[in-house]
């Protein structure tokens, strides 16, 4: 959507600082991050993706010997963090960006030798692996862990937009809630 046929280019006059309009750009990068003018994550997640993809292709083709563990720490320790990088922040909700941050590690361990035939499912039991959706929500508890023990400030569910619904401290008060009582999470 551009930004002429938005509602607050429509409604809203333009920002400036000092007498002088500020440019509407359709996404811009903060804190490493990059958000749409309409707030999709979907351009950061694109961009993560296509750097692990090709982070994971180049260990596969780095190493001569192909030892499954071997690979898999060099996976955990070379392609993971960029798509685990601060995900409390940019954690995917539309299942289209979701089913493509997990193509990287569906992808990955599909090559490893030996589970090439086997069902993602299987070959993350195999490899004692988790998936990176899980991961993500096991980040959001730890964080909200976090937040509710007085490890960090705390965060105000404060909600006035359908567009914040799926931001960090919207989606897991319900996760969190649901959670046993006796919640002792690992941090």
């Amino acid at each position: 959507m551009l930004c002429t046929e938005s509602w607050y280019c429509k409604h809203l006059p333009k920002p400036t600082i000092h007498n002088e309009a500020l440019p509407i750009v359709p996404s811009t990068r903060d804190l490493g991050i990059t958000i749409a003018s309409n707030l999709s994550l979907s351009l950061h997640i694109n961009d993560i993706v296509s750097r692990a993809h090709k982070r994971a292709m180049l260990i596969y083709r780095t190493f001569e010997f192909h030892d499954v563990n071997l690979l898999v720490r060099a996976y955990k320790t070379y392609v993971r963090p960029l798509v685990e990088c601060n995900s409390v922040v940019w954690s995917p909700f539309n299942l289209q960006d979701i089913d493509a941050i997990e193509s990287v590690q569906r992808r990955f361990t599909k090559r490893l030798p030996g589970l090439g035939l086997c069902p993602y499912c299987v070959r993350l039991q195999h490899l004692n692996i988790q998936s990176l959706e899980l991961r993500r929500l096991h980040s959001d508890l730890i964080w909200c862990y976090k937040i509710i023990s007085g490890l960090v400030d705390k965060l105000y569910k404060k909600s006035t937009s359908d567009v914040r619904t799926n931001f960090f401290c919207e989606r897991v008060v319900n996760v969190w809630n649901k959670l046993p009582s006796n919640r002792a999470i690992a941090t």
